[in-house]
């Protein structure tokens, strides 16, 4: 049963119950993520992206989400960037999408495996020519000694491609994909009094859900 509390942010908010939710949390990220992109939620694949080196250091940064579906969240990379090497020695993730027009978040968190050459190549080929060559160009999170040199080694790829109609897959490109241990659905609400239900992957594959308290 879903019942009406308030109405802050301009529209009414409705309270979630953990039978509200579907019982596989993939189909109601599906749900969540096509009412927000119904809602006109701008970029509502932007998600923030969590990972610790060996040491523990944790580091944070946006990425989008590139695909879903019952084997996990992917996401692409250069897999020489900071993100990358630490995943390569911690590989643990967590991920989260918020959704200011809805008041909602979903939370993620996993083991993170990489995406296949084949499977990457399908993205990458569907990019813009200029972030195909962008990826090629870049020595992401490397240091440069200027912006210019960033654009002499663009320019350096943009000809060594030239009259070519397909940018072949960096070796150094590619997808990772979080396998989630637990994902959580939030929904704001007036006084702090939000909905969480947390679904939390059992011993045979399934999941449980809980209510968890704001």
């Amino acid at each position: 049963m879903i019942r009406s509390l308030a109405e802050p942010r301009g529209g009414r908010l409705e309270a979630v119950d953990v039978d509200d939710l579907d019982p596989d949390p993939h189909v109601q990220f599906e749900r969540w993520f096509a009412e927000a992109s119904a809602a006109g939620v701008p970029y509502p694949e932007q998600m923030a992206l969590a990972t610790a080196a060996a040491d523990g250091a944790p580091s944070v940064r946006m990425v989008l989400l590139k695909g879903h579906d019952p084997r996990g969240f992917v996401f692409y990379t250069n897999r020489e960037s900071r993100k990358a090497v630490e995943l390569e020695a911690n590989p643990r993730a967590a991920i989260v999408l918020h959704w200011e027009l809805q008041d909602r978040q979903v939370r993620v968190e996993g083991t993170v495996v990489r995406v296949d050459d084949d499977e990457s190549f399908a993205y990458f080929r569907t990019r813009p020519r200029g972030s195909r060559l962008g990826a090629w160009a870049s020595p992401q999170s490397r240091p440069l000694a200027s912006r210019d040199e960033l654009l002499r080694r663009y320019a350096e790829v943009e000809r060594r491609f030239a009259g070519e109609e397909e940018v072949p897959l960096p070796p150094f490109w590619g997808g990772y994909r979080i396998v989630p241990d637990t994902i959580e659905f939030w929904q704001g609400q007036q006084s702090r009094l939000h909905d969480r239900v947390l679904y939390t992957r059992a011993a045979d594959g399934g999941w449980q859900r809980r209510r968890l308290g704001p």
